[in-house]
């Protein structure tokens, strides 16, 4: 809109409400001691507004006294925090910024802690009473409508619940469909100024974050619909996205990768079971060039907090993806988003609602992704407990996966044991051990739970593989990991007594964790244990396991496999050896050696069909085989 267009349209507005137009310092003359005035969110902050504020205070410093300054997130500055302010202000926010989180530390503002969700409701009720509210808006339209633009979120209930709204109208400020439109009526005060909006730069993002967004885009179907949070990891999670198809969105930010998804039409709408063909968000922090994109979009709409951030309406979405981060979650799953031990950091924000949303939804899942260190890798963000004073943003029960640069863990239905080495395993190795002495200590695991220390002992990703058998059978190849316990042990006592005995020449029938964990407890310096899986319903199941132990002197190695018995005859079995035998050859082993049952004529068959120059030595019903690779 050029500027000619813009003073007609508030000169206009001007002749019909030459009223609503006064000096900042009759404006703010309203203010009484102990009001409460309410301030704009994130990036839809009235900065100038705001300061405006602080120069009438400054030149009439009697003027009020105790002021409550309300609001979500201040993303721009707080001067009503500062000390010299102190008998005029008192700051109070149900979320905490950069801006204002020494304040709240300091004993000098008030941190509100409450679901978003339900901060609309206080205004509406009476418990959080507001007096003045300072906003930000778009132009007024031709039927005298202004927009709240880029921040609905509760600034829609602040306005229908304060006497007086004070609003600063900016042409930079886009029209933004859905629940954002005041009417000028609604308002008391217009004070006309342009000023860029603040805006959100991305964090560069780096090969950890990489990581972690493409572990978690393997858990995003097509056409699921998702919400993200703010920050490096959820920027590398949707860059991660972009050969998903017809994602919808049900989200509380709308951000640049959001937008970036819709422009390439990964992001459609079209499978959403409610707001078909919507992206539906309450505020948006991010780029100039964003705010362009929402302008006038009729596929973007803007809902007030209660309705995005309801988890009754979070959960009327088929296949819901919630995507949020964390600071800390220890070995049993409670994780906190909003504070440091006793050090108030942020707040329990939307991300409550979501995931407890998420599910309830039919097909739903939560994601909580996080980096495994913090402070330059001297803190591990996985611990025992969550530390005394810190508060519980995600109970144990709202969280299925937990992604980590090192692999993910899935704690859905998980017993406390199975959590901990869950989340063990995709911890930084440098805090492995201290995690699995702990949690020996307080009784989370196994005491005599075995563990491989250094290079050794760690997951060795780069092994994981997708594999399509003979007979059409799509299945997961990847290493034995140190909290496969469980699941090895369902393999074990579903093989029928003859495969057992074939497998281990062995009557024994039971495998006590005492044995058990020797086949999961695996040094890769010295042996390679493959399983093959199938996922049924979030559900891993392993239908095979083939492993080799190396003999370093020699260059051979001693190989061994077991099929499911209902998995067998479907090519599990080639594909495990073949890639058993890829993978020893990498290594520098020129030849595998076995101990087979004379009477088991599948495996027998199996290795005469993979080709290999097998030299045979019969003992007791027994071969001894000696089965050299090919060289080509």
């Amino acid at each position: 809109m050029n500027l000619g267009e813009k003073n007609g349209k508030l000169g206009r507005v001007k002749k019909v409400y030459p009223e609503k137009f006064a000096s900042e310092d009759e404006i703010f003359s309203h203010i009484h001691r102990g009001d409460r005035i309410f301030v704009g969110t994130g990036c839809g902050e009235p900065q100038y507004l705001v300061g405006a504020l602080i120069n009438y205070v400054k030149s009439n410093p009697k003027a009020f006294f105790d002021a409550e300054v309300l609001h979500v997130w201040t993303f721009g500055v707080a001067p009503y925090t500062d000390e010299k302010f102190r008998q005029n202000f008192r700051h109070n926010s149900f979320f905490i910024g950069d801006s204002t989180r020494d304040a709240v530390n300091n004993g000098i503002a008030d941190y509100t802690p409450i679901f978003l969700s339900h901060v609309p409701d206080l205004f509406y009720r009476g418990l959080v009473p507001i007096d003045m509210a300072l906003i930000q808006t778009s132009l007024p339209d031709d039927h005298g409508y202004m927009s709240l633009g880029v921040s609905v979120d509760i600034v829609k209930a602040a306005v229908e619940n304060a006497p007086l709204v004070i609003a600063q109208v900016n042409s930079n400020m886009p029209r933004v469909h859905g629940d954002g439109f005041i009417h000028i009526e609604d308002v008391d005060f217009i004070v006309p100024h342009n000023e860029p909006l603040l805006e959100y730069e991305e964090r560069a993002s780096d090969e950890i974050v990489e990581q972690i967004g493409r572990y978690v885009a393997r858990l995003i179907r097509n056409g699921d619909t998702i919400q993200v949070g703010y920050g490096s990891i959820p920027d590398a999670i949707l860059s991660s996205l972009y050969d998903k198809k017809h994602l919808g969105v049900h989200t509380e930010l709308l951000s640049d990768g959001i937008v970036e998804l819709m422009k390439r039409g990964v992001i459609d709408n079209t499978r959403k079971t409610i707001d078909r063909g919507k992206t539906v968000a309450t505020f948006c922090m991010g780029k100039r060039e964003t705010y362009e994109y929402i302008h006038d979009n009729p596929g973007i709409e803007f809902r007030t907090i209660d309705y995005t951030n309801n988890p009754l309406v979070i959960a009327r979405h088929e296949n819901m993806a919630a995507i949020n981060s964390a600071l800390e979650i220890d070995l049993t799953g409670q994780a906190t988003a909003e504070s440091i031990g006793k050090t108030f950091y942020s707040g329990i924000g939307g991300q409550a609602d979501f995931m407890r949303g998420a599910v309830l939804a039919p097909g739903g899942k939560t994601i909580l992704a996080l980096q495994s260190t913090a402070e330059e890798g001297k803190v591990s963000r996985i611990t025992p407990f969550v530390k005394e004073g810190a508060g519980v943003t995600l109970g144990r029960g709202d969280i299925h996966y937990v992604v980590t640069e090192y692999g993910m863990a899935y704690l859905h239905g998980k017993n406390v044991r199975e959590r901990a080495m869950q989340l063990i395993s995709i911890a930084h190795p440098n805090f492995r051990p201290w995690l699995i002495q702990e949690a020996k200590n307080k009784n989370l695991i196994y005491k005599d739970q075995a563990f491989i220390r250094g290079k050794g002992g760690e997951y060795p990703e780069d092994l994981e593989t997708y594999r399509t058998t003979e007979t059409g059978l799509e299945i997961f190849l990847r290493p034995i990991k140190i909290s496969d316990e469980p699941l090895l042990k369902d393999l074990f006592y579903s093989l029928s007594d003859t495969s057992l005995y074939r497998r281990f020449i062995s009557v024994r029938k039971d495998m006590p964790h005492e044995w058990l964990q020797k086949f999961v407890i695996i040094d890769y310096a010295r042996e390679v244990a493959i399983l093959a899986v199938i996922t049924q319903a979030e559900k891993e199941e392993i239908v095979g396991v083939g492993r080799y132990y190396k003999d370093g002197v020699t260059h051979t190695a001693e190989v061994a496999l077991v099929i499911r018995d209902d998995y067998q005859n479907r090519g599990i079995g080639t594909e495990l050896l073949s890639y058993l035998t890829y993978l020893a050859k990498k290594e520098g082993i020129f030849c595998f050696t076995a101990e087979v049952l004379m009477e088991n004529k599948p495996v027998l068959h199996l290795l005469e069909k993979m080709g290999f120059d097998i030299e045979k030595r019969s003992d007791a019903g027994l071969y001894d085989l000696k089965m050299a690779f090919d060289r080509g």
